[in-house]
C-alpha cells in the first residue's frame, strides 16, 4: 500500500492533505523521516504521523441496541445515525447490516464486511428477525391473525404478498413477529393490512443472535469470534 494511502486509512487525513503532511516531514517510517508519498508500506513497518504510532483499522462487527430517534442511514439527516454512537476509529466505514426506521429499537448489527453483511440480508440466507410490537388495540381474532400472517400478507403497493410469518400473541395487544424479509417497513406494514398500527416496535433477535441485555439504549459492542461465526 502507498503511504500516502497508509495515512489516509488510518487518520482523519485525505489522501491530498497526506501528501503536506509528508511534505512537511510530520511522517516517519521505521524512525526514518519519509516524504514520498509512493513509499510502499509493508506489515512489519511502523508508521508514525507526528509521534503518533498508525495501525490499519481491519473489521468490525458491531452490536448496536438502537434506541429511538436515531436514522440507520450513512447520509447526515435531521436525526442521529447509528454509525454516530460507534466510538470506534473510523466508524463512518461501519455500514448498518439491514435497516431499523427511526421510531424502531433494538438490535442492529453494522460492519465494514460487505460479504459478511450479505450473508445476513440476503433473501437466500433467510435469516429470521424477530420483532416484540405493541398494537394500537386489541386483535380482532388472534388465530385469523396468525393463518393470515402464515399465509402472507398482501402489503398496499405490493405486487406479491410476504414471505410467510410466525405470529405469537402474549397478550390481546402484545405480539412477537418473526419475518424472513426486509421490506419497507414491513412490519407496521402487515398490521395496517389487517387494520391495526404498531405503537412501538422492538427487533430483539437476527437469526441465531439475540440482542445483548445488558446493552442500554444506545450502547455498542463487538461481537466476539463465535457470534460472528454464526452467520
Amino acid at each position: 500500500m502507498r503511504l500516502d494511502r497508509f495515512l489516509s486509512e488510518t487518520t482523519d487525513l485525505t489522501r491530498s492533505l497526506a501528501k503536506r503532511a509528508l511534505v512537511r516531514g510530520e511522517v516517519t517510517v521505521n524512525g526514518e523521516l519519509e516524504k514520498k508519498a509512493a513509499r510502499h508500506v509493508a506489515s512489519d513497518d511502523e508508521v508514525r504521523w507526528e509521534g503518533r504510532l498508525l495501525e490499519l483499522v481491519g473489521l468490525r462487527y458491531i452490536m448496536l441496541h438502537k434506541p429511538v430517534g436515531v436514522e440507520c442511514t450513512a447520509r447526515r439527516g435531521l436525526y442521529p445515525r447509528a454509525v454516530d454512537l460507534i466510538d470506534l476509529p473510523k466508524a463512518e466505514r461501519l455500514q448498518p447490516v439491514g435497516r431499523l426506521d427511526v421510531d424502531t429499537t433494538g438490535l442492529l448489527l453494522l460492519s465494514d464486511d460487505g460479504q459478511w453483511s450479505h450473508r445476513i440480508t440476503s433473501p437466500r440466507h433467510r435469516s429470521a428477525k424477530i420483532y416484540q410490537a405493541l398494537l394500537a388495540r386489541d386483535l380482532d381474532d388472534p388465530d385469523e391473525a396468525v393463518a393470515r400472517f402464515a399465509e402472507g400478507i398482501m402489503l398496499e403497493g405490493e405486487e406479491t404478498p410476504t414471505r410467510p410469518a410466525t405470529l405469537t400473541c402474549h397478550g390481546p395487544r402484545e405480539v412477537e413477529l418473526a419475518i424472513v424479509e426486509g421490506r419497507y417497513h414491513q412490519v407496521r406494514r402487515m398490521f395496517a393490512a389487517i387494520g391495526n398500527h404498531v405503537e412501538t416496535l422492538h427487533r430483539h433477535t437476527i437469526g441465531p443472535l439475540t440482542l445483548d441485555a445488558s446493552l442500554e439504549p444506545g450502547q455498542w459492542r463487538e461481537l466476539t469470534a463465535e457470534e460472528r461465526e454464526l452467520f
